[in-house]
C-alpha cells in the first residue's frame, strides 16, 4: 500500500538539510573504550576504534553463531556520564542502532529503526523500531539507578523545536501513542500532521523521544535533556530518489505549554 501525499508534500531530504545545525557535537570520550552491551535477546560488544569507527561483535542468547562487522558510529555525551551513540552495521544496510548509555550506573536503551519494503509495511509506517532495555558490562546486577522504561511523562506537553535558524517545529505529545506536529519555520512551514510515538523515561529529566511518520518513510530518535534544554537526535529514511539515508538532528528545545487532564478523562 502506498501512502498518498498532499501536494506539495516534501521529502526527507528536503528538511533535512541543515537539521542539525543546533546539535551538540561528536565526542571522543570513548575512542579506545570497549562496551559489553546486555540486551533481552542478545549480548552486543562494541570497541571503538577512533571518532568515527568501532568493531561490533554480537551474540544471540542461547545461539552459537557470531556475527561482527566494523562500521561507523558517533557518540554524543548528551547528559552527565550519558552517551547518545548512533551506528551502522554494514550487514544490515536496512537499519541503524542507537544506543543511549549511562557510564555510571550501566543503563541502557537500544532503540533499532528498520526500513520495510512498502509491500510489507501496508498502512503502518514503513520505519518500524524496536526497543531494548538493557545494562553495560559484565555483571547486569551492578546496574543501579532508574531502569529505562515507558513514560507517561511528557503527555500533554507542547514544545518548540529550534533546530536551526531555518527549522522550528511544534510538537505536541498527544497520547501515549501518537503526538502531533507541525513546520513553523522551514521548508514544511504549513505542514503538520499526527504520527506514531513513543516515550522512554532514561532518568531524572532525561526522556528518549522516538516517532514513525505516515505520509513519507522515516522515523527518529532523540534524547531529551530537559536540565539543558537540548535535543540530540537522528533520522533514518528514504530520500526522493529511493535511498535510504541515516541523518542527524538536534534542537534546543523551548517548553511552550502544558496541557492537564482530570482523572476521569486521561489521554490512552
Amino acid at each position: 500500500m502506498t501512502q498518498i501525499r498532499p501536494a506539495g508534500w516534501k521529502n526527507y531530504d528536503d528538511f533535512a538539510k541543515g537539521i542539525a545545525t543546533n546539535r551538540l557535537p561528536a565526542s571522543d570520550a570513548l575512542v579506545g573504550r570497549t562496551l559489553q552491551l546486555n540486551l533481552p535477546d542478545r549480548c552486543l560488544t562494541l570497541r571503538l576504534l577512533s571518532s568515527h569507527e568501532l568493531h561490533w561483535l554480537e551474540q544471540l542468547h542461547q545461539q552459537p553463531d557470531q556475527h561482527s562487522g566494523t562500521d561507523w558510529y558517533e557518540a554524543i555525551e548528551v547528559a552527565a556520564d550519558t552517551y547518545f551513540i548512533d551506528m551502522l552495521q554494514g550487514a544490515r544496510p536496512q537499519d541503524a542502532l542507537t544506543i543511549v548509555v549511562n557510564l555510571r550506573s550501566l543503563r541502557v536503551l537500544a532503540i533499532r529503526c528498520h526500513v520495510q519494503a512498502a509491500s510489507e509495511a501496508g498502512a503502518e509506517p514503513r520505519v518500524q523500531q524496536t526497543f531494548m532495555v538493557g545494562t553495560l558490562g559484565s555483571d547486569p546486577a551492578l546496574a543501579s539507578g532508574m531502569v529505562p522504561h515507558e513514560s507517561r511523562n511528557l503527555i500533554g506537553l507542547r514544545t518548540f523545536q529550534h533546530y536551526s535558524p531555518e527549522h522550528t517545529y511544534e510538537h505536541t505529545y498527544l497520547n501515549s501513542l501518537r503526538y502531533a506536529w507541525q513546520c513553523l519555520v522551514g521548508v514544511q512551514r504549513g505542514h503538520g500532521d499526527v504520527d506514531l510515538a513513543s516515550y522512554y523515561q532514561f532518568d531524572d529529566e532525561q526522556y528518549i523521544f522516538t516517532f514513525r511518520e505516515f505520509i513519507i518513510p522515516v522515523a527518529s530518535v532523540f534524547f531529551f535533556n530537559f536540565s539543558s534544554n537540548r535535543s540530540t537526535g537522528k533520522f533514518l529514511g528514504v530520500t526522493g530518489d529511493g535511498q535510504i539515508a541515516n541523518n542527524p538532528a538536534g534542537a534546543f528545545i523551548e517548553k511552550a505549554s502544558v496541557t492537564m487532564y482530570s482523572s476521569e478523562q486521561q489521554p490512552l
